[in-house]
């Protein structure tokens, strides 16, 4: 699959383990996700296989929920300084201007990290386009003073923004 867009026909037609192996990574590391929505088709619409996937993670119950924020990686934390993030989230990050921070920058969001992880017991997530460094500092210095309850959510309605614009940068405008 070299494809990098594909037409929601072209999706509607691939045999289950080729629709994986394309949207397996919309949610990241977690391939389930498009497995459930495979079982679904054939989708009418793009914003139908989008509400399939955000339905799987809405209903999986707790345990997958926290498996797939945990399956995130930092911002700007250890897999992005050893170079083991995805293509996607290496993307996003850059697009962000994260793999650019001063070193303060860089030691604050480190700081953030360790805090939010403690805290938590997951990593803070924010789907970053749109987003510059600073603006994601802010966010997340905000965040981190939420109750975890608050934060699970957030974290999840964040995933679904991310889904929702790996998935758009996928589907060719048919």
């Amino acid at each position: 699959m070299s494809q990098t867009t594909y037409t929601l026909s072209q999706l509607n037609g691939m045999d289950a383990s080729q629709f994986v192996q394309v949207l397996g990574g919309v949610y990241e590391h977690s391939p389930w996700v498009a497995e459930q929505a495979a079982t679904q088709r054939p989708f009418a619409s793009a914003e139908a296989l989008a509400a399939a996937m955000r339905n799987a993670v809405d209903t999986a119950g707790i345990e997958p929920q926290l498996k797939l924020v945990r399956a995130h990686p930092e911002l700007a934390g250890k897999a992005a300084v050893r170079g083991e993030l995805t293509a996607e989230s290496t993307r996003e990050q850059s697009g962000a201007g994260l793999n650019q921070c001063s070193p303060e920058e860089f030691a604050r969001l480190q700081a953030l990290n360790a805090q939010y992880n403690e805290k938590f017991g997951f990593p803070f997530i924010l789907a970053v386009r749109g987003y510059d460094r600073h603006g994601i500092i802010d966010n997340f210095s905000e965040r981190v003073e939420n109750d975890r309850d608050t934060e699970l959510r957030a974290s999840l309605e964040q995933i679904h923004r991310i889904a929702g614009f790996r998935l758009a940068d996928l589907i060719a405008a048919n």
